[in-house]
């Protein structure tokens, strides 16, 4: 997710009599980038059947009985979940820079800050790496984790060439002093950000199953991804993934992406984005609906999307509801109802049953959206849940402390099958 920019102004305004000049001074706090070289990055991959403590949650991908638990920027968690009860932490990719994963045939493809590697999961408790597929995302960089923006020409050269590999930022202050025209008037000119960013399944095929804030999605033979403000495509259907086609430049700072049908379903910071992959490699915008400006993942089932935005984040705003449209028209979504909730994140629908990680966890039978509120089955509470993924009768949640488990086989008596905890570090 990318950040908003703060600037802190210690403004000094300095004018004499009659000029038609004043000077102002700027100091400001900006991110500037830590650099790897990319033969170092692509040499740290490291595979181990040696459980590696969990100490902070990431998107999640469930596949053929494993839950496979990324941890931001350190690598990937592989947990045995054939007994839900009692889930078994028996592995560890290290992959540096990733964030995101997909899951199609027995392959695990994940992001590794500017590449894309994949690995043979025939035994799940120890991948096999496979390949690497270099520079598919060449404009990738790692989000700020301070609120502040970064320096996005520090990052590249002059003639737009690649430094290294952006692994990180490096917090700075900055003072900077400009004298302008005053037109009439003090005429200050607002500070300059030019140089400034804001942080920001196949038919006979078997697919892993990923979460709401999933940035990877796959249709038919193909692997769509969302990272700065471009849509990837990656062709799976060779031996080897290969670049589809041309990126495809969104506009907007694509937060997650959902499949369901012949569409992607994208949530950005301002609104929910339709796009058609009906032809793969050309996708077409069909529609946008707007909100508040607020980060949203997106869920939909029986053309009915459901969408999440919440306060206390980068997007800077103070909405905290979970927003439900029909869209069984693509080309006309209808927006249903509107519900006011405490700080909504992630979210799954599974037959009629939606399941929210708002103060907690929050359960709905969703039947008829309009009364959704009036049916709640059941609320946990006492975690911050981050994202969910409901699959046979059994919901897996990934919170601030854990992996949760839950049954719901019978609506009527929801209970918890198992914890395995986030240890802080």
């Amino acid at each position: 997710m990318k950040k908003l920019l703060f600037v802190l102004y210690a403004g000094i305004v300095l004018w004499c009599g009659c000029s038609d000049t004043v000077t102002e001074t700027v100091t400001y706090m900006i991110n500037e980038p830590v650099f790897m070289s990319a033969n170092e990055l692509r040499e740290s991959v490291n595979v181990t059947d040696q459980a590696e403590t969990i100490s902070d949650y990431g998107k999640i991908c469930f596949y053929e009985g494993y839950i496979y638990i990324s941890e931001t920027g350190k690598g990937i968690h592989i947990i045995n979940n054939v007994n839900p009860s009692d889930p078994q932490n028996v592995g560890f990719i290290e992959l540096m820079g990733n964030a995101d994963l997909a899951i199609r045939n027995g392959k695990l493809y994940a992001d590794s800050y500017i590449d894309l590697v994949w690995f043979d999961i025939s035994n799940p408790a120890k991948p096999n790496l496979e390949g690497r597929l270099e520079e598919v995302f060449p404009m990738a960089l790692p989000s700020p984790d301070n609120g502040y923006g970064y320096d996005y020409n520090l990052c590249y050269n002059t003639d737009g060439s690649r430094k290294g590999v952006v692994v990180g930022w490096k917090l700075k202050e900055r003072t900077e002093t400009h004298t302008y025209k005053t037109g009439g008037w003090w005429g200050g000119k607002e500070y300059d950000t030019q140089n400034v960013a804001y942080a920001e399944g196949a038919s006979g095929s078997s697919t892993g199953i990923n979460g709401s804030m999933s940035r990877f999605a796959l249709y038919r033979d193909h692997l769509y991804s969302v990272i700065s403000n471009y849509m990837h495509i990656i062709d799976l259907s060779g031996s080897e993934p290969r670049k589809a086609a041309e990126n495809v430049y969104i506009g907007e700072n694509v937060e997650t992406i959902f499949s369901y049908k012949d569409n992607m379903f994208m949530g950005t910071p301002t609104g929910m984005m339709i796009y058609s992959v009906a032809d793969p490699l050309k996708p077409q915008y069909v529609r946008a609906v707007w909100h508040v400006f607020g980060c949203d993942p997106v869920a939909v089932e029986d053309d009915i999307a459901y969408v999440t935005i919440h306060s206390g984040n980068a997007c800077g705003q103070t909405n905290n509801d979970l927003i439900i449209y029909d869209v069984s028209d693509v080309t006309d979504p209808r927006h249903i109802v509107t519900y006011a909730m405490t700080n909504p994140k992630g979210l799954g629908i599974d037959n009629g049953v939606l399941f929210l990680c708002d103060d907690g966890l929050k359960i709905f039978d969703a039947a008829n959206p309009q009364t959704l509120m009036a049916n709640r089955l059941a609320h946990y509470s006492g975690m911050d849940g981050f994202d969910v993924i409901p699959f046979d009768n059994v919901l897996m949640m990934i919170a601030d402390d854990g992996l949760y488990q839950y049954d719901y086989t019978d609506l009527n008596r929801i209970s918890r099958l198992s914890k395995l905890p986030i240890v802080k570090k």
